[in-house]
């Protein structure tokens, strides 16, 4: 068993492909998302319309309602500062996003399953699996 925790980007190539997400992960894999990928989600949901809104917003619901929802804790905040502080030494500043996934990712114990590994690539600690395209 895996604890895993999804970017957004496989959520998204899950949706658009219309794949069943249980496809992609074998049945006793821990699979989780962060409160900040929830976030992404509802505002894909928002900026859609007609057919493909309905569409999105049911496959968001299912998502929401079937995958751990990890929050931003203290113990994420901690993690994300210091992931900050290392992004900015380094001077290879990342998405705010994907830093807050891989905080999350950090204080749960779980490895990132992206489909791009640029945003997550030589943080400290972070454990990153690529799937697909990306």
């Amino acid at each position: 068993m895996e604890r895993l925790i999804l970017d957004t980007t496989v959520l998204v190539a899950t949706e658009r492909d219309r794949a069943t997400l249980d496809a992609s992960f074998a049945d006793d894999d821990d699979v989780a998302i962060a409160a900040v990928t929830a976030a992404e989600l509802l505002v894909g949901v928002a900026f859609a319309s007609g057919r493909r809104r309905a569409r999105r917003a049911a496959f968001v619901d299912e998502v929401l309602s079937t995958v751990t929802i990890e929050d931003y804790t203290l113990a994420t905040a901690r993690a994300h500062a210091e992931l900050l502080t290392a992004v900015r030494k380094s001077g290879r500043p990342r998405g705010a996003h994907d830093l807050l996934i891989a905080a999350t990712a950090v204080t749960t114990a779980r490895t990132i399953v992206c489909s791009g590994a640029r945003g997550f690539e030589e943080l400290p600690g972070v454990p990153v699996r690529l799937v697909g395209a990306g």
